[in-house]
């Protein structure tokens, strides 16, 4: 049982002249007459319990995107309900109305429609639905919690879908379906063609000019059918937010896109989330059931707050394949301790593949370095500049190892990736 604000300000409005009047007698009958009119009206109030529920809602979601959740409630007693509804849903499902006002007259059923905008990934989830069920006067109200499951999957928003079509144009340009010519580019033989003035004299075929008695040249075109294995860290420093996006968030908005370009370069991608341990993993799958997978297995993981075991990513490349492939860690590279341990490994994965490590840059950082309003802000800014250093060392120290390093602003990161997978796709670095 619940009492409403209507009872309070009845038990009120009486009370205040009485208290003026000084009558203890008047007061008192006053105080069980309220009473006894809140007791007839909650019995006169439909029972909760006498409802039944159920709900509708779309199983997926995309991060950031918002679906209706309708819930059914059926009144099978023999007095009207009179309710206020809360559905409870999880707090970061951002469900909005959070409570509802409902009337449900006897063997009737009404519909109630919550919007579901969530603001993290993963599954959202609703254990019950909470019914307060007023009287004729709403004086007083029964109260039930009901149990009711109810879940939805939220994907991984993959915003940088937006620069997906201006890197297919320029892959379709290296492949040479376009009529823009890129030469010397690739390391597949592709065709002949006569010289033209700019064309490297390194690709000069001698023997056909000799046969054609012209100068002819070999065109190339980038290689297809390479493997590319996607490492994120899932570890401590992957919880990080940066410009309100964690860390992880960031390496999944790379890898998605990486991984929709490279499937239509025609090259096979995998994905493996780690730190101590396996946490989820895409393998054999290509075109759109590779990113439909992805999306799926990413979408319940969460940074684990260990320290990523670096000893163990060679063992994880060897069981994805055995060929040369484009090997893609995406981890922090911020400060020389946590990033000891990828430091010691990477000699034994660039022996035999081509590795990029991304990292995500701070944008607060280097904002911090340009602010010298006062005291504070200069020990701030030379702070900023120390990290920056820090970084930059890291980078340098990834690169004598022999592998490549990009690092972006959270936005800024997932073409960064993709353009630096197309420069190598272009040297013939796959």
């Amino acid at each position: 049982m619940t009492i409403s604000g209507w009872f309070v300000a009845l038990l009120v409005l009486g009370i205040v002249p009485i208290v003026v009047l000084d009558d203890p007698l008047a007061l008192a009958v006053w105080v069980a007459l309220v009473i006894v009119v809140a007791a007839l009206d909650l019995a006169m109030a439909g029972s909760p319990r006498m409802l039944a529920l159920s709900r509708e809602v779309a199983p997926r979601m995309r991060l950031g995107e918002s679906v209706p959740s309708t819930l059914y409630l059926t009144n099978q007693g023999r007095r009207n309900v009179r309710a206020v509804v809360r559905d409870g849903w999880q707090p970061s499902t951002g469900a909005t109305p959070s409570r509802a006002p409902v009337t449900i007259p006897a063997g009737e059923r009404r519909a109630l429609t919550t919007t579901l905008t969530p603001f993290r990934r993963g599954e959202r989830r609703a254990a019950h639905v909470t019914v307060r069920s007023y009287g004729p006067l709403r004086l007083a109200a029964r109260q039930a919690t009901l149990a009711l499951d109810g879940a939805v999957q939220v994907l991984p928003a993959f915003h940088s879908r937006k620069h997906l079509p201006s890197r297919l144009a320029r892959l379709r340009e290296l492949d040479g379906r376009t009529s823009v010519m890129i030469r010397g580019q690739g390391t597949e033989f592709d065709s002949l063609r006569e010289y033209v003035r700019g064309d490297d004299v390194r690709s000069i075929d001698w023997r056909a000019t000799a046969r054609k008695r012209d100068v002819v040249v070999r065109t190339w075109r980038p290689e297809r059918d390479r493997r590319i294995v996607i490492i994120v860290d899932s570890g401590r420093t992957s919880a990080a937010r940066i410009a309100n996006e964690t860390r992880i968030d960031t390496a999944f908005e790379s890898a998605l896109l990486l991984a929709a370009l490279a499937t239509r370069a025609g090259d096979r991608v995998d994905l493996i989330v780690y730190d101590r341990r396996v946490r989820g993993q895409v393998r054999g799958a290509t075109g759109a059931d590779l990113l439909s997978r992805m999306v799926t297995v990413m979408a319940p993981i969460d940074p684990e707050l260990i320290e990523m075991d670096w000893s163990g990513v060679p063992s994880l490349v060897r069981s994805v394949t055995n060929q040369r492939s484009l090997v893609v860690l995406m981890t922090s590279v911020d400060a020389a301790g946590a990033a000891r341990g990828l430091l010691t490994m990477l000699p034994q994965l660039t022996l035999k593949h081509t590795v990029l490590v991304s990292s995500v840059t701070d944008p607060a950082v280097a904002a911090a370095t340009l602010d010298r309003r006062n005291r504070e802000a200069v020990y701030r800014a030379a702070s900023a500049e120390r990290a920056r250093l820090d970084a930059s060392r890291m980078a340098a120290a990834i690169r004598r190892v022999g592998a490549d390093v990009v690092t972006a602003t959270p936005t800024d990161l997932p073409p960064a990736v993709a353009d630096r997978y197309l420069a190598l796709k272009a040297a013939g670095r796959l």
